[in-house]
């Protein structure tokens, strides 16, 4: 089988300098990344943690929440099974589609345009039949992630301005969104070292060793760049 080379976008922005083994500043590895050639689209910018846990071990798992600073440069569409009581409430903080059995129906079907589920803590028994349709897309409502609540409302709003919801997959990784090519440097920054603190401050009790071995930043179509580990 052929191994397939880098294109020449790739090949340029890595041009003079090693992205396996150079280490940046994050402040420099956020500048690097903005320097990359652009695209015609505004690339998302992400920032990956590879950490020292034991994936398979459920009190070892990192999973949250979490609104960033300056957001994320675009709108969720969020959806949510609550009761007739809850439904304005829902409709009015923005969900594009509210229901219980029905909209549970209407995903049983096939329909999954939507970014965030939301759910009320009594109507888990009815979420619960979209278990193997949402589990394994990172959709299913959880008391973790805040998207079992009875403050519907709030939530949504949250969810909606870009609240981001994270989990480590199955190499002990932790890879999300912190903005757009087009913020601002410093903007990104800000919502990156957010990000790290608050993972910083999630290692498992039982997590042994070093906790955050690694962490990348990239754009969608641009290199990972490395940054500098606090000794």
């Amino acid at each position: 089988m052929a191994i397939r080379k880098p294109g020449k976008r790739y090949r340029g922005d890595v041009e003079g300098w090693d992205p396996q083994n150079d280490k940046f500043t994050l402040a420099e590895a956020i500048a690097k990344v903005k320097g990359f050639k652009k695209t015609k689209f505004d690339q998302t910018v992400d920032i990956c943690f590879f950490l020292g846990i034991d994936p398979k071990q459920a009190d070892q798992r990192v999973r949250s929440s979490m609104s960033l600073p300056h957001g994320l440069g675009k709108s969720k569409r969020v959806i949510a099974f609550v009761g007739h009581d809850k439904i304005q409430e829902a409709k009015d903080a923005g969900a594009v589609e509210v229901g219980s059995d029905e909209l549970v129906k209407k995903i049983e079907g096939g329909w999954m345009d939507f970014d965030v589920a939301v759910a009320t803590p009594d109507m888990m028994r009815v979420v619960s039949k979209l278990a193997r349709i949402l589990g394994p897309r990172g959709l299913m409502p959880s008391p973790k992630s805040g998207t079992v609540t009875p403050k519907v409302g709030p939530t949504i709003k949250e969810y909606s301005a870009g609240k981001i919801e994270f989990r480590n997959d199955d190499f002990g990784n932790v890879h999300a969104p912190i903005g757009k090519h087009s913020f601002d440097g410093k903007v990104l920054e800000e919502n990156a070292q957010f990000f790290i603190d608050a993972i910083n401050k999630m290692k498992p009790a039982t997590s042994k060793g070093q906790f955050v071995k690694k962490i990348v930043i990239s754009g969608t179509m641009t290199p990972g760049v490395c940054i500098e580990l606090d000794a």
